[in-house]
């Protein structure tokens, strides 16, 4: 494999430019691929949340800014936390890699997830499988429990910063009817999963909130996103990975590498490339069940006296739930009202104080023992597909280019997944999985 030296000077003969976007190469003429193009794909950091989301900024990441053009053999696009995941599990495996990133690692979408790693995925086993078939619905909640249970072991052995806790999850009714949670529980358990049913009065009981039911769960965590991501990022680049600060502008995969063009007018060949965007997503990459929406949250002040039982996971059995997770110092976060009108950065960030009042009377209806004082509010895009999956594979159309779109409540558990999808890949191999999670696949669960 090529290898970049270690000031990135390893160049390669750019060919020349034409006028309209279009390139000569050799006797063929290929057209270049703006990457960036359309409303969503131009947001920066700032456009997908807002500024107060209440994780300490990791330490800044030296990047290699202006430099040459040059060879690698992975190019990752994005430092979010599933760039860094991705980074991390392909040096691991001895690849070449380098990310490219057009701002700060670690800062946009990665700062304002509430980083609850749950296993349980936005649609519940019941319905996912009336989409796709059982069998295949119960392969990707049993994918999706591996996922976080390899996650938590790996960064337990390596000893990474971002305060990963183990948590259970407590999937509660909403309404007063909790038929539909025995009915959920009948199908994980049909599948081999784990968790049990707790009625009203031993819900109560226990944990001390009135609701007609639950499931509980092991299996789950919780996390600082923005630790877990510097991490995982500082221990690719100890393997030899590299920061690059680059905005990608086109795509071109008409030879055996894929070429990435940045808007200072260098290049990049790679033998792969994964996409790691994020919310921006590139105009190659057309999901047809996705759509965007945005979702808000809090973080109390710290209150350590006034949690709940073992501090477990908390979200509730309904298409627009809400969900809260504590933090080591003992703050509740509650986040919810999600609202797929307002996905404008102005105006999303304009109800604010509108949406955490809301989350404020939500929260201490479900938990009357809060303190209700705020130190932080904020929000944040969030993208969802229709069948709850996460986007990850190959692009179609684009030889060696691969989509790592972990959308929904699971983002990092998908993010995780998605690097080890993406390695399998990459290694020439392929699983069952890459189906249920196709970029362009029907909600029906077509591919």
């Amino acid at each position: 494999m090529d290898r970049l030296g270690s000031d990135l000077a390893k160049t390669f003969c750019a060919e020349p430019k034409l006028h309209d976007g279009v390139r000569e190469a050799g006797s063929s003429v290929r057209r270049e691929v703006d990457i960036f193009n359309d409303q969503p794909q131009q947001m920066q950091q700032d456009d997908v949340r807002s500024v107060r989301p209440p994780w300490p900024d990791v330490p800044s990441f030296s990047t290699a800014a202006g430099v040459a053009s040059f060879r690698c053999d992975v190019l990752i696009v994005g430092a979010g936390i599933t760039g860094a995941m991705m980074a991390e599990r392909l040096t691991r495996e001895g690849h070449d890699v380098v990310l490219i990133d057009r701002e700060q690692p670690c800062r946009g979408s990665t700062a304002a997830s509430t980083a609850m790693l749950l296993w349980e995925i936005d649609r519940p086993l019941g319905q996912l499988g009336s989409l796709i078939g059982f069998d295949r619905a119960a392969r990707c909640y049993q994918a999706s429990l591996r996922a976080v249970t390899e996650l938590k072991r790996q960064i337990s052995e390596r000893t990474l910063p971002g305060e990963l806790r183990a948590r259970q999850s407590l999937y509660l009714a909403r309404d007063d009817d909790s038929r539909v949670l025995r009915d959920e529980l009948a199908q994980r358990t049909r599948a081999g999963l784990p968790g049990i049913f707790l009625d009203h009065r031993t819900l109560l009981d226990n944990f001390g909130f009135a609701r007609a039911g639950a499931i509980l769960s092991p299996g789950a965590a919780d996390a600082d996103p923005v630790q877990l991501a510097g991490g995982l990022l500082s221990l690719a680049r100890s393997r030899g990975a590299h920061l690059v600060q680059g905005n990608a502008v086109f795509f071109d995969c008409g030879k055996a590498r894929v070429t990435v063009g940045l808007d200072d007018g260098h290049e990049i060949e790679a033998r792969h490339v994964v996409l790691a965007t994020g919310y921006a997503i590139p105009r190659i990459v057309k999901p047809t069940i996705h759509r965007v929406t945005s979702s808000w949250a809090i973080a109390t002040v710290p209150q350590p006296q006034n949690l709940w039982k073992d501090e477990v996971l908390i979200w509730e059995a309904s298409d627009d739930y809400h969900y809260a997770r504590t933090t080591p110092d003992g703050r509740i976060i509650f986040g919810g009202e999600d609202d797929d009108e307002l996905i404008e950065p102005d105006a999303r960030d304009h109800a604010i104080p509108e949406k955490s009042r809301r989350l404020a009377a939500e929260l201490s209806a479900l938990w009357p023992h809060a303190i209700l004082d705020t130190d932080y509010q904020w929000s944040g895009t969030f993208d969802t597909t229709d069948d709850g999956l996460p986007l990850i594979g190959v692009v179609p159309g684009y030889k060696n280019v691969y989509g790592a779109y972990g959308y929904g409540g699971n983002g990092i558990t998908f993010s995780y997944l998605a690097s080890e999808l993406v390695a399998t890949l990459i290694g020439g191999r392929s699983s069952p999985l890459l189906d249920d999670f196709a970029i362009e696949r029907s909600p029906l669960g077509g591919t």
